[in-house]
């Protein structure tokens, strides 16, 4: 089989559950993004924001934290929470490799969120894991490396200033 179709087999697989996670934990969106902060793929209700904006704070909200848990001895946070008056947002590391966002509102509960989410993210590693053995492509040891920080650092400032 080619690298296209075991991308595109694995592509359909993520989609798979990115639904059942939106459904199953009746959040209103889920977002699937890069570490470098590009958006991979979108389910749910995404209208009404900058989804460029979205990808790229979130994987520097990532960074950031990854920072604060190294001061304080830990390795890594795995997960993040942002709770607003009427939107919420729980993002998680998926395989050192991606970060899965999930937006949802009053009409679910944290606790629902988080344990979909943690079973999403198990079969979102398991298709992972077997797309990248197939092209032989090895896990990524750092979380996030320096230079972006720094620079998403640099654009979080510009962004809300100093």
């Amino acid at each position: 089989m080619s690298e296209y179709k075991y991308i595109e087999e694995s592509f359909k697989k993520v989609e798979t559950i990115l639904k059942k996670l939106k459904e199953t934990s009746n959040s209103n969106a889920v977002l699937l993004i890069d570490k470098a902060g590009q958006l991979i793929t979108s389910i749910g209700d995404i209208s009404g924001f900058d989804l460029v904006s979205f990808a790229t704070l979130s994987a520097a909200d990532f960074g950031a934290t990854s920072q604060l848990a190294e001061l304080i001895g830990e390795k890594s946070f795995s997960s993040l929470y942002h709770q607003g008056e009427k939107n919420s947002l729980f993002i998680s590391l998926v395989a050192n490799r991606v970060i899965l966002a999930v937006l949802f509102d009053s009409k679910t509960t944290l606790g629902l969120v988080k344990v979909r989410t943690k079973h999403a993210s198990e079969e979102l590693e398991k298709v992972l894991d077997e797309l990248f053995e197939k092209l032989k492509v090895a896990p990524t040891k750092e979380v996030f490396d320096k230079s972006f920080i720094k620079e998403a650092e640099e654009e979080l400032d510009k962004l809300f200033g100093p």
